[in-house]
């Protein structure tokens, strides 16, 4: 376990001006006119196989008005691609300054079936529901026939399971029923889901059906779901999304913000957003840009939303910043604004906010936190023996906290 570090570099970032040499050391504190940002490391031993992936955090309030967070992680293990343990879990009860050493949960873990399929979780996001007092994660199931995946004979369901903070004990996954097995044959969700007012969640998969698994030519769809504290159950679905380039649609996240609701797409040539008014049905989609019309250049890869009530900003990794020797660029972990009517990010905006080291940052997440700080989170560079974590700490309140995961 490791103390956060706030020792203080001297200097301010310059906007529009990050590349992927510049070098940030762990500490460091950034000042823009809306937002510090402090870059850290959290050092958590890994054992003998592995690197730390994935770590999704959420926060939820206590009685001393400090909230508590907790962080799932999983182990890349190595030996194939997107080969991963069950979940552990680590934990924060005095605003992220420290952290539990990950501890490993056999609810969240491995399960073993008679045809020679492993079964596990996966991509979880984690979410406080105010109305149950739980926290919610969804991800999507993982089917392994020894360390190879097998979702395209086996399928792969969308999961959740429920934490109650109240005994700190973890429900079984089960899995988000939605609709007949053959048309949601290989389905499953990635990103950010969005809590609605009256308790409702907004939950954005992907999916297609099983005669066409093999091509993974993926669909994406909001579904609207409600949840009472133990079960979660889809009551409606949007319009699907449809994009007939290789894999389609698919790690998909929304947010709110000025009324609307946003969603950001991955496909393997570019990144996509759409807009709706309703949150389930979307406007055609849409290539990201920078602000003069140039293509963003993420690709192949997630994007993230960061949401204040003030402004609207997209996490995303791209081409073009001396990161050629970074697989499919994803490193450095760039923030900027987004113009939510033109729906194009700011290019004077840009900062790192996670830097490149040598190793890819993929599946990311960024968490609101409350209405003082929002934060982002990846795993670490080799030795990867722990996560970044990078604080923005608004210097206005976040309205829209409690709204926003």
């Amino acid at each position: 376990m490791r103390l956060f570090g706030y020792a203080i570099m001297a200097g301010v970032a310059l906007m529009g001006t990050a590349l992927s040499g510049e070098k940030i050391p762990d500490g460091t504190r950034r000042e823009t006119p809306e937002y510090t940002m402090v870059n850290d490391y959290v050092r958590q031993s890994v054992g003998a196989k592995g690197s730390w992936f994935q770590p999704r955090p959420t926060a939820y309030p206590t009685k001393s008005g400090i909230p508590a967070a907790i962080m799932t992680v999983q182990r890349a293990l190595p030996g194939a691609s997107d080969y991963f343990s069950g979940f552990s879990v680590t934990a924060s009860t005095d605003y992220g300054k420290t952290w539990t050493a990950p501890k490993e949960q056999a609810e969240l873990g491995w399960r073993e079936h008679a045809n020679g399929i492993t079964e596990g979780i996966c991509d979880f996001t984690l979410g406080y529901h105010a109305k149950t007092g739980k926290v919610l994660a969804i991800g999507h199931s993982t089917r392994y026939r020894g360390n190879k995946l097998a979702y395209k004979t086996h399928g792969r369901d969308v999961m959740y399971s429920v934490y109650d903070p109240a005994t700190g004990k973890w429900q079984l996954p089960r899995k988000l029923v939605l609709g007949d097995g053959d048309t949601y044959f290989l389905a499953g969700t990635h990103g950010q889901w969005l809590g609605e007012p009256a308790g409702s969640l907004l939950v954005p998969v992907y999916y297609t059906n099983r005669k066409a698994a093999a091509a993974f030519l993926l669909k994406g769809v909001v579904a609207r779901c409600t949840f009472d504290g133990e079960e979660l159950k889809v009551t409606e679905l949007g319009k699907p999304l449809v994009h007939p380039v290789k894999r389609g649609l698919y790690e998909k996240s929304i947010t709110f913000f000025q009324n609307r609701y946003y969603m950001t797409m991955r496909n393997d040539q570019k990144g996509y957003v759409a807009v709706s008014d309703d949150g389930l049905n979307y406007t055609p989609h849409k290539p990201w840009t920078f602000d003069d019309g140039r293509d963003l250049g993420s690709y192949n890869t997630q994007q993230k939303w960061v949401t204040h009530g003030d402004a609207l900003y997209l996490v995303y990794t791209r081409r073009g910043a001396g990161n050629d020797h970074i697989m499919r660029h994803r490193a450095p972990l760039f923030m900027a604004k987004v113009d939510p009517q033109r729906l194009c990010v700011l290019r004077a905006t840009e900062q790192i906010v996670v830097p490149e080291r040598g190793r890819a940052l993929g599946n990311f997440d960024a968490t609101t936190v409350d209405a003082k700080e929002t934060w982002i989170t990846v795993g670490g560079s080799k030795p990867a023996a722990g996560f970044h974590l990078t604080r923005i700490i608004w210097k206005t309140p976040n309205v829209l906290a409690g709204r926003v995961n």
